[in-house]
């Protein structure tokens, strides 16, 4: 009778294809995108704190929500895989974008891995061509409005196949509806400025929303709003007299000069991603992405 334990089998005779692999051990650099796998939350790493119940991760949600986790063995996935993420180092913090370090392409950063986040705050696609235009399109409300989402989310609508143009007022709306007729694989996005119940702008929205038609208003007054103060480097938008022209207004109150394009292009130029706008404008522009993907595929 043979003694001692198998050379074939663990010492608790267990099978080796059943035996549970190690989970890889990942620094939770910042910038890093995981998923917790309790709650399903995913978003990037914004830094790690040592608690008196255990060290902890703080996560940014592309719409800037934060949530805190318990850096637990297995907590998380990375690219689908479960790992368990530690506490970087200061060697790998020093290379890392958010403390001083170069980040991957523009308007991205990268992780550890050397994968990058668009400005949007989705996965960059590594040497992704930008696709044939679809049918389908997105209108938005002025040359501001289609500046500032090219900038922050014109990686995913390359990848998407997605065109962005700009209107010079809603009054047109619906005879551009009706000249461009939107169908199941045409699907027609609007975005339009503080859009409010009872205005003219939501009576023309109305009658040109369908099944295929989608017309989506944030609660701002201009784009300009929709950038946080904060990333502009003020305290808070300023409110502007009624009768009197709010982009000119904004100007005189903050004391820049009186030329709308020259501000305009100071704001933009302090956009750098999805964590610069309001939440408001984040959902509305997804929500028009989602919707003129789902007719039939671009050509790739």
């Amino acid at each position: 009778m043979r003694s001692g334990p198998s050379k074939r089998y663990s010492p608790d005779l267990t099978p080796p294809w059943k035996q549970r692999r190690p989970v890889p051990e990942v620094p939770a650099e910042p910038d890093l995108v995981v998923e917790e796998v309790t709650t399903g939350f995913c978003g990037a790493v914004i830094r790690c704190e040592k608690t008196a119940e255990g060290p902890t991760v703080t996560l940014e949600d592309r719409f800037g929500k934060h949530r805190v986790f318990p850096m637990e063995p297995r907590g998380f996935l990375l690219e689908g895989k479960p790992v368990t993420l530690v506490r970087p180092t200061a060697a790998t913090s020093a290379a890392s974008p958010a403390s001083g370090g170069s980040a991957s392409g523009p308007g991205g950063a990268s992780g550890p891995t050397g994968r990058r986040l668009t400005a949007s705050g989705s996965l960059a696609v590594p040497g992704a061509r930008a696709r044939v235009a679809r049918a389908g399109r997105i209108y938005v409300e002025g040359r501001h409005d289609a500046e500032l989402v090219e900038k922050v989310w014109g990686d995913d609508l390359r990848i998407e196949g997605v065109v962005v143009e700009y209107l010079e007022g809603v009054d047109d709306l619906p005879a551009i509806v009706e000249a461009f007729g939107p169908s199941p694989e045409a699907r027609l996005g609007v975005l339009v400025d503080h859009l409010v119940p009872g205005s003219k702008e939501s009576r023309i929205a109305e009658r040109v929303t369908g099944e295929d038609v989608l017309v989506v208003g944030h609660p701002y007054i201009d784009i300009w709003e929709a950038v946080k103060p904060a990333s502009v480097g003020i305290e808070a938008w300023p409110r502007v007299p009624k009768g009197q022209d709010w982009k000119t207004g904004v100007c005189r109150a903050l004391g820049w000069p009186e030329n709308t394009g020259a501000a305009w292009r100071r704001i933009l130029g302090h956009v750098h991603s999805y964590r610069d706008l309001e939440p408001d404008l984040l959902g509305r522009v997804e929500h028009l992405i989602d919707h003129v993907t789902v007719g039939g595929p671009a050509s790739a």
